[in-house]
């Protein structure tokens, strides 16, 4: 990689990587709480309703959020999402009402058994960040998972405007890039890798890449590629 693109990739992850991002992406909800349980749990399900147009991710959120009380522990522990989150009606586009009850189930179990889910994470056989989730929640290591990498990027990258850094026992180095077609067509575009495909290797090249020029904190390059993308311009 060239040092001009090297420059501009710091001046644009500088540009996106502020708090006035916050307002119009999903990672407003984990933003909106304060202990570390309400925020890992808002930000695993929100992230794992982001797919499809930001504006309809962040109805759906909203709505989430409300039927959660504006209290995610207290919620999760309830066990009221049994008769909440039941059936096969959709609460977003593809995720039914009975998937989301799924979800529930699963975090029930990670905070009755561990407390939290960087707990939890750390409780699992050696492996990265999302080698690790991918184990607890029970889904491919293999695919690039991009929910699960942004969520990980929430919890684990500190000292940022954007995400939280609640998780101590990580290391932002070990996060992969969530691909996403925004991220995947701006790489390609500055070569960053050679192909437009949505796989865990294209991932690992675009992180890679990036660790060129953020060697410390790859995902901060994130910021660079989709808000460019997303801003259309690219």
């Amino acid at each position: 990689m060239d040092e001009q693109l090297k420059a501009k990739l710091k001046e644009w992850a500088g540009i996106y990587n502020v708090r006035s991002f916050i307002p119009d992406d999903p990672v407003q909800f984990p933003h909106r709480y304060h202990r570390k349980e309400d925020i890992e749990i808002s930000g695993f399900l929100t992230a794992y309703l982001s797919f499809g147009a930001r504006p309809q991710i962040l109805k759906a959120a909203e709505r989430l959020d409300a039927v959660m009380q504006h209290n995610p522990l207290v919620y999760v522990l309830s066990k009221d999402w049994k008769s909440d989150f039941c059936g096969e009606e959709s609460f977003y586009r593809t995720v039914s009402k009975n998937k989301m009850g799924e979800l529930f189930h699963w975090l029930h179990g990670i905070y009755t058994k561990y407390g939290c889910m960087e707990v939890a994470l750390m409780a699992c056989q050696e492996g990265s960040p999302i080698q690790r989730l991918c184990r607890l929640l029970g889904v491919s290591d293999k695919a690039p998972q991009k929910k699960l990498n942004m969520f990980l990027r929430w919890m684990i990258r500190r000292d940022s405007e954007v995400d939280l850094g609640v998780w101590k026992s990580f290391d932002r180095k070990d996060l992969i890039v969530p691909l996403d077609t925004h991220v995947c067509r701006v790489a390609y575009y500055f070569q960053l890798t050679d192909a437009e495909t949505f796989s865990l290797k294209n991932a690992r090249r675009i992180t890679a890449a990036l660790a060129e020029v953020f060697p410390d904190d790859p995902c901060l390059g994130d910021f660079a590629l989709f808000g460019l993308g997303v801003n259309g311009e690219i």
